[in-house]
């Protein structure tokens, strides 16, 4: 029997995903999680053979609960079954850990075989986002700190850690101070940090923020 936990803040989809996942021989959903928090508590009580995880999610997105289950030394593999097929996102899902990467689009065949892949041990990803993959890791010499963080928020920390205001980074990376904030925003979240000041130190401890 393959355990499951799913976690995902839309109730009809997980309505419709769980029923879809039990009425599977095999296959059992163990627990439900609509936060990233309930996603790392209940898969240290369940132990689940899979966690299927939604990037976006209130108390921690998927990629950081990826992060947070593989340094908790938990067991259970993740597919990440998400809305977003951006390359910032299936690479940052990778590095943090994930064994998958699907889109909600997916028929619920493809989702029940990704599901099932994955428990045995297989990497899920699409042909397109596999060469992606593979050319971008070709391209890194070595595993960027903060695994959780999109390659968009490892700019935009380095940055930060260097001193630069949200304008100023804004004007270099050609974005928006709105934009600008919502990713310092997110950093924090995906740090447990409080603070700019506090992002700042753990950026610099990590090597970022040279010049």
């Amino acid at each position: 029997m393959i355990r499951v936990l799913l976690a995902d803040d839309h109730p009809l989809f997980v309505a419709g995903l769980r029923a879809v996942l039990d009425a599977e021989p095999g296959l059992e959903v163990a627990a439900v999680a609509v936060t990233g928090e309930d996603a790392v508590r209940l898969a240290a009580e369940h132990r689940p053979d899979v966690a299927v995880l939604d990037v976006s999610m209130p108390g921690g997105d998927g990629i950081a609960v990826t992060a947070r289950l593989r340094a908790a030394g938990l067991p259970c593999r993740v597919l990440i079954l998400t809305m977003y097929d951006d390359d910032e996102n299936v690479v940052a899902a990778l590095r943090a850990g994930a064994h998958g990467y699907a889109l909600k689009g997916s028929g619920g065949e493809e989702i029940v075989a990704a599901v099932r892949a994955v428990a045995r041990g297989e990497a899920v990803f699409g042909a397109g986002v596999a060469a992606r993959l593979l050319a971008h890791f070709a391209r890194a010499a070595a595993v960027a700190p903060f695994p959780q963080l999109t390659e968009r928020e490892h700019e935009v920390l380095g940055l930060v850690a260097r001193g630069l205001g949200n304008a100023a980074i804004g004007q270099r990376l050609g974005l928006s101070a709105k934009t600008v904030r919502n990713h310092v925003s997110n950093i924090l979240a995906k740090l447990h940090v409080a603070d700019r000041a506090a992002a700042i130190v753990r950026a610099r401890e990590a090597g970022l923020g040279g010049s």
